[in-house]
């Protein structure tokens, strides 16, 4: 199994840091703007403001194409409810009890920072607050684990161990992935999967974990 995996030197790591810690203010920035009336394109204009004018970062999503898609004509992700990820901003008013996912990922110095937060809409109901926790302490035991020697199968098995015991089911359409001056770079990295299996990981490799947990099923719809 050859991937192209790249290992970062401590200039790349050094970037990389500025690239998530930016990425993670635009979290900070847009928090008090998430509320009951605000439309999903309404957050996504003033994170293309924040990024662009204030921070000098360039917003990775937009224009965004992998093969065989059209370009992703936004600057951010918001997914509401039951959407998964990767939801365009539009039309759509948040109301009181809704949760979203918004994912941010900048390029500043030909980097990329990515990094996505749930949001509460006023108050939430007690299934979708308590998924959102879950799924937070499955990515913090997934991030745990990493260190040389480990193995993705380690990362992948103690989040979804968390996940079902808590009586959730883990997304296997979508995973985390490599990053660094490419977007999604080699390894996938799978939120499921049996210990001591997969790549053993070593210093310098970077990656994203972004585990995606369902109450319910684990399938999935893809929209257009």
């Amino acid at each position: 199994l050859c991937m192209a995996i790249s290992i970062k030197n401590e200039q790349d790591i050094q970037k990389m840091r500025v690239a998530g810690k930016l990425a993670s203010e635009v979290l900070d920035f847009i928090t008090p703007h998430v509320v009951a009336g605000v439309t999903t394109e309404k957050l996504d204009q003033l994170c293309h403001h924040y990024m662009v004018n204030v921070q000098k970062t360039i917003p990775a999503p937009l224009n965004y194409t992998p093969e065989g898609h059209t370009p992703y004509p936004k600057s951010i992700c918001t997914s509401v409810n039951h959407q998964i990820c990767h939801g365009v901003p539009g039309e759509k008013v948040l109301k009181n009890g809704d949760i979203v996912n918004i994912d941010i990922t900048v390029i500043k110095d030909g980097y990329h920072g990515d990094t996505s937060r749930m949001f509460y809409v006023g108050e939430p109901s007690i299934q979708a607050r308590r998924l959102c926790e879950i799924t937070y302490d499955c990515m913090w035991l997934g991030i745990a684990k990493v260190k040389a020697g480990t193995t993705l199968g380690d990362i992948g098995h103690v989040i979804q161990a968390y996940a079902e015991k808590n009586g959730y089911s883990v997304v296997r359409e979508f995973c985390g992935h490599g990053i660094g001056k490419k977007f999604h770079e080699d390894p996938q990295v799978l939120h499921y999967g049996k210990p001591g299996t997969g790549l053993k990981l070593q210093a310098g490799m970077m990656f994203t974990i972004e585990p995606m947990i369902n109450a319910g099923k684990r399938d999935i719809k893809q929209l257009g």
